[in-house]
């Protein structure tokens, strides 16, 4: 053995240990593999517990099998019991088990053969095993004394013990105690003695059995502290309760804290799968179906505690409790986890690590805040591991004497102890930076300059009723310039006086008599400041019962200013986030509520969302949350100015173009787990059918807006013979493919909860209402060669493939180009044209004497539409690259390019279009209808009407 590289402090007291060992051990007993021989002097300096016992018994070098992962620590110990008889033989097997693992576990780490996670999963495992092990030794002795405990049925029953904290998330420490909970399923009485004892009484007794021969401290040492006081009612509490008392106490009596601890909740003991029955019933305490804001209020509350106890122990060097310790990386993750855990289900994860990286997945934190942490996290547990493997004591304070701070540092791969301590200090103060901004309390909103002269209580005053109403429009109108005072002092007794207010508990009314005036504050900010109190008021009244959003706009000012401010900018937007106010959660963050998700990036977004909901009802709800938080972020853009109205429509056809993706998807899944797959034998050859969703007008021209509809239909690409589903109730591939587009009919138009998705108007189908839903390729192509009309090849002009397999989706757009290139009679057409145009302009131009219909009026976005659709049937047979795309403005562009229309006819057709579509979207933010004064876009519509004469004319 090699002690020249420790450091001098350590070398004596290793060469002292190295020199009793040589005396003791047989030569048997001496180390032979040269990783173990090479290790040794760092083990040894590291952790004097390890050393010592190997002192003690030599032997143990051997027994405990360094050179190996930990595993089947149940295997190994359940047949060293099975020969016991007593208790305390008992008890003494556990604790010479867990010395020799624990040596092992130590070793491998120390020696650096294992990392983090290895260490954490090996020490979690081992307690489960010694948990286990001698719950069934202890089960099978008192069911000879006592009987079979079982329920009404006369099924047996067995204790369910819940493992909490490091324990449960598989975190364990090298010296930890363990948190946990005693259950059983029901209540009833033993059978088998001779008297029959209740079940709670039963699993009570076995409780304190296995709580004693764990715990109790003998010779040999003891195996894990125990620790209850997590269980309902703490220490006051019975000590094992069945699973109706246990519902009952979650749900009537627990506390904030409580959520927190059950987060980590894991089976580790006992039945599992009544376990595990015993969580779900749970799981609605820990993560609310709502987002619960009020997360950071409670946990708050719980860090000022530890803070307090820290400070009065003076722990402030403690590594867990102390500024950017442990604690506070699990408190930044959990305080999300919480939050959203019951809306995205990914988050409902044990372990740390794996929270984290849910955290990135879903965009919740930054990655490189993630990485911060995860580097801190690692750093952190390993200290408290190395720590607390010096003398296997539960520690996680610093050590204060020299020898003890060079075993740290020098196990943590540093010269000298400074060195270690600037490490530390780097990684805790990025951890309580992240903390800090995640969980402490945010300043309140500052007034303007402007009102800097007015009392800081005088708004709290108004709301409350302390100024007569003289006082109060004064205060409204030159105090803080509101034009109309008397509708806003209206507006604030009406809200004082709803229903809504009046049934408030006194926790929502404490949080509204602090918000009222913060949202005054900040609706004097904004250039519109009566239509954002207004519109603000009317959000307010709509969650008022909802305190979890009273909390968050407290909270969070930052997000009071985004909403009130959207508020004063969107009354569309205003509508939507009081009609959904999980909305709520998109302006947390500044940076990404005005930048919105990239298209390619929206699929695996939507994935993200949905991993682990196998509930069709929530993955409805799911689709609907994503569209309207992705359709926020779009409005957001364009009215910060970041977006023009082509990227505006670019993103949101992107938006429904996943969404249609994803219920294809999911109609999919279902109907073939259904029926099975559709084939078919086309040329001989047996293959599968598929469907592909076509989408028109809008849609199919990538110009959405706010308020769209989704004009779509549907095709399939089944022919030939034996056209079924392979699945045990079969189908014919007709009635399958029916029963598939009206799956996504349904999975988009229905009103859930979170409202419906889009509208769908499938109508440009061939034989429109009265022709079938779903056609095959080869009845549609029939149709567009012989049947249709020449407005449906104009629509024809605008339809893009958006959902289905390639090779589907390939099909269609070949029939398109062929259905698009033919050869027309360019009078013919332009009647035709010209005809439907005024059919049109007949039933749906709202234009009147004093207001302009943007899209239907004459001069309007048909007119501009209708002359582009013309070109392209004109000229697509000799320029194919007109049909390339769908959109008006790229194919302006090529009919210029091709001078097929006037070059000056384009650009004034393309300027008139994008002014036109930049109002509609700017009149759809405000809920206004496309109708604007004559005047305002006088020069566009003398343009538009100009080139459609000389055009269409």
């Amino acid at each position: 053995m090699n002690i020249s590289n420790l450091p001098p402090l350590l070398q004596p007291e290793v060469s002292q240990l190295w020199q009793d060992f040589q005396a003791k051990a047989s030569p048997e007993e001496l180390p032979q593999d040269p990783p173990i021989v090479e290790s040794l002097a760092k083990v040894w300096a590291c952790s004097p517990f390890v050393a010592k016992h190997c002192v003690q018994s030599p032997a143990l070098i051997h027994q405990a099998d360094l050179l190996n992962v930990p595993s089947h620590y149940l295997q190994s110990l359940t047949p060293e019991l099975q020969a016991i008889k007593e208790e305390a033989d008992l008890m003494r097997a556990l604790r010479l088990f867990r010395r020799r693992e624990m040596i092992r576990i130590a070793w491998r780490d120390l020696a650096g053969w294992a990392n983090l996670e290895e260490s954490l999963k090996s020490l979690s495992d081992l307690a489960d095993a010694m948990i286990e092990a001698p719950l069934t030794w202890l089960y099978q002795r008192l069911i000879t004394q006592f009987g079979t405990p079982v329920d009404v049925n006369g099924i047996a029953q067995q204790l369910i013990v819940l493992g909490l904290g490091k324990l449960g998330g598989q975190e364990l420490n090298f010296s930890s105690d363990i948190d946990l909970i005693f259950a059983y399923p029901e209540s009833g009485e033993t059978k088998g003695a001779r008297r029959s004892r209740s079940n709670q009484e039963f699993f009570t007794r076995l409780g304190q059995q296995l709580i004693q021969v764990l715990n109790n401290l003998t010779a040999d040492g003891f195996v894990f502290r125990v620790d209850m006081r997590l269980r309902p009612f703490g220490d006051s509490g019975a000590l094992v309760l069945n699973f109706s008392a246990m519902e009952e106490y979650y749900e009537a009596h627990a506390r904030d804290w409580e959520r927190y601890a059950l987060v980590k909740a894991r089976v580790v003991a006992g039945d599992k799968a009544a376990g595990e029955s015993l969580l779900k019933s749970l799981r609605p305490f820990v993560y609310r179906r709502y987002l619960d804001f009020n997360a950071f209020e409670a946990l708050r509350k719980m860090k000022n505690m530890i803070d307090q106890e820290t400070s009065r122990k003076g722990l402030n060097n403690n590594i867990k409790l102390g500024p950017g310790g442990i604690r506070e990386v699990e408190f930044t993750c959990q305080v999300f986890q919480l939050i959203r855990g019951g809306q995205q289900p990914a988050l409902q994860q044990r372990r740390l690590l794996t929270t984290l990286l849910e955290l990135e997945k879903n965009q919740i934190l930054p990655t490189k805040v993630i990485i911060r942490l995860q580097k801190a996290y690692h750093f952190l547990r390993l200290s408290e591991n190395h720590l607390q493997a010096i003398d296997d004591r539960q520690t996680q304070t610093l050590p204060d004497d020299e020898i003890n701070q060079a075993r740290l540092a020098y196990s943590m791969g540093f010269d000298d102890w400074n060195r270690f301590v600037a490490q530390l200090i780097h990684h805790q103060q990025k951890v309580h930076r992240e903390f800090e901004r995640v969980i402490a309390p945010k300043a309140a909103p500052k007034p303007l300059e402007s009102l800097q002269s007015i009392d800081s209580n005088s708004w709290q005053t108004l709301w409350m009723g302390g100024l007569d109403d003289q006082e109060k429009a004064d205060l409204l109108l030159n105090g803080a310039g509101f034009q109309k005072a008397s509708d806003v002092l209206a507006h604030l007794r009406q809200l004082l006086d709803s229903y809504t207010i009046k049934k408030l508990s006194r926790r929502g009314r404490e949080k509204l008599d602090i918000l009222i005036p913060l949202l005054i504050v900040t609706a004097i900010e904004q250039q519109d400041q009566d239509a954002a109190i207004h519109r603000s008021l009317k959000f307010i009244e709509s969650v008022a019962r909802r305190d979890v959003y009273l909390a968050l706009l407290i909270e969070r000012p930052h997000v009071l200013k985004q909403l009130v401010r959207l508020c004063a900018d969107s009354a569309w937007i205003a509508e939507q986030i009081s009609r959904y106010p999980l909305l709520l959660d998109e302006l947390l963050d500044p940076r990404s509520l005005y930048d919105p998700l990239k298209p390619e990036a929206l699929d695996n977004a939507l994935q993200a969302q949905l991993t682990q909901i196998d509930d069709l009802e929530i993955e409805m709800d799911k689709l609907r949350q994503f569209k309207r938080a992705n359709v926020l972020h779009v409005a957001a853009a364009e009215i910060s100015g970041n977006f023009t109205v082509e990227l505006v429509s670019d993103y949101l056809t992107a938006i429904a173009d996943t969404l249609v993706r994803r219920a294809l998807t999911i109609a999919s899944d279902y109907l073939m787990q259904k029926h099975g797959q559709p084939f078919c034998v086309d040329d001989g050859k047996n293959r599968q059918a598929a469907l592909c969703v076509v989408a028109y007008g809008k849609a199919g021209g990538v110009e959405l807006s706010y308020s769209s509809d989704l004009d779509i239909v549907f095709l399939h690409d089944s022919r030939g013979a034996q056209q079924m589903t392979n699945g045990y109730k079969q189908l014919d591939n007709n009635v399958f493919f029916m029963r598939f587009a009206q799956r996504i009919i349904h999975l988009i138009t229905t009103n859930t909860p979170a409202g419906i998705l889009y509208e769908v108007d499938s109508r440009l189908r061939p034989g429109g209402n009265s022709g079938m839903l779903v056609s095959s390729f080869e009845a549609f192509e029939n149709y567009q060669w012989k049947n249709a009309w020449t407005w449906e090849h104009q629509a024809l002009v605008r339809a893009r493939a958006v959902a289905g397999n390639p090779e589907s989706m390939a099909k269609f757009e070949s029939i398109r180009r062929d259905i698009l290139s033919q050869q027309r009679e360019p009078v013919q057409l332009k009647g035709d044209v010209c005809e439907m145009r005024a059919k049109m302009r007949d039933n749906l131009d709202k234009s009147t004497q004093v207001l302009f219909d943007l899209k239907q009026g004459r001069g309007g976005i048909a007119d501009i539409e209708f002359i582009i659709q013309y070109g392209v049937l004109r000229w697509a047979v000799d320029y194919p690259r007109l049909l390339e795309t769908t959109g008006m403005l790229p194919l302006l562009g090529r009919l210029a390019e091709y001078g097929l229309i006037d070059e000056l006819a384009c650009q004034q057709l393309s300027d008139a279009f994008r002014a036109y579509r930049g109002e509609t979207h700017r009149l759809a933010l405000q809920n206004k209808s496309a109708l604007v004064e004559h005047e305002k876009f006088a020069q566009q519509r003398d343009e538009v009407k100009r080139w459609w004469a000389e055009i269409m004319g």
